[in-house]
């Protein structure tokens, strides 16, 4: 009889037991506009595996690649409304919601790209990074993006003339916009997901976008001239809500921003690949590579910086960001 009445009591205390032992796992789900071949979406993965490993399993990504969610400004729409988790949105689109981020668009800012990297390591990414919570951004890393130049249809760009009189697609940036404009160029907004439409019935006469960019869109196959004039260095940004960021335990915080840097890291390598390779593929598949004097293109865009004479929180940042050395 005895036996009968623990029998039962053992087998609730297992079931108990197992309940209590069963993790939590909480999915973040993070969107962004990029094709699942460019360097950054697979620098996303490596974020998730990474992630994943340091909660034990307990913290996971799923990824929205391609424009699932929408547009850029559409997803950090959803972000700070606590409907998505994270995404990726260049600097240019970021610069509409918190206005510091547009210095990161303003042409031959950066020596080189190891003084970009310094940036965005040091003091000032850090402090970029969290400028944004007010708008319930949350910045995590900063993605390298490389650097952006001139790709039309009919003709090549050798010298900021040959600009004069052509529809450039610009992101929906007022920096990118005023940069085109210095350059005689006119500006066209468009989203990324309808360029490809737009360039191939003539909407626009050419873009402006990194190598992996114009390879991994297949921009390439409209698009047979691709002028190096590398005018802007604009980062991509991982950002999470706020709304989530503050869900998460302090231990889950330092997980995710551990594994962000991490895939930062990785997110180099594979950026400085994918460069070679883009190259590689455009040059073999027709497109003329020019590489213009640059000296040209940054005298004709020096008046971009007198647009924040007036501001100066602005002109400290941007002496600072000159002044980091490498």
């Amino acid at each position: 009889m005895r036996i009968k009445i623990l029998f039962p009591l053992f087998i609730g205390l297992l079931i108990v037991g197992s309940c209590s032992t069963k993790k939590e796992i909480k999915i973040l789900r993070l969107a962004h506009t990029l094709d699942t071949k460019h360097p950054v979406h697979k620098a996303m993965i490596i974020l998730g595996e990474k992630l994943k490993k340091k909660s034990n399993g307990t913290l996971e990504v799923k990824l929205y690649p391609s424009g699932q969610l929408g547009a850029e400004r559409e997803c950090l729409e959803l972000l700070q409304i606590g409907s998505l988790d994270i995404t990726k949105v260049s600097a240019a689109v970021l610069e509409n919601f918190i206005t510091e981020y547009k210095v990161f668009s303003i042409p031959y800012l950066f020596r080189d790209r190891q003084h970009a990297f310094q940036v965005f390591d040091g003091a000032i990414g850090d402090e970029m990074l969290i400028k944004g919570d007010k708008y319930r951004l949350r910045g995590l890393t900063f993605y390298d993006a490389g650097s952006r130049s001139f790709y039309t249809k009919d003709k090549p760009i050798t010298t900021p003339e040959d600009l004069k009189g052509l529809k450039i697609r610009v992101q929906k940036s007022n920096m990118a916009v005023a940069m085109v404009n210095s350059l005689g160029g006119s500006p066209t907004p468009i989203s990324w997901g309808e360029l490809y439409t737009a360039l191939q019935q003539g909407v626009v006469d050419g873009a402006e976008n990194n190598l992996p960019s114009f390879y991994t869109s297949k921009h390439y196959e409209i698009c047979k001239y691709f002028s190096l004039d590398q005018h802007t260095a604009v980062p991509d940004v991982l950002l999470i809500g706020l709304d989530t960021w503050e869900r998460l335990s302090e231990q889950e915080q330092i997980w995710l921003k551990e594994a962000a840097r991490e895939s930062t890291i990785e997110q180099r390598k594979l950026w400085a690949a994918s460069e070679k390779e883009s190259l590689d593929v455009i040059t073999t598949s027709g497109v003329e590579i020019i590489t213009p004097d640059k000296t040209l293109f940054e005298q004709e865009t020096e008046s971009i910086q007198k647009m924040f004479q007036d501001n100066p929180d602005m002109l400290s940042l941007i002496k600072n960001i000159k002044n980091t050395k490498q």
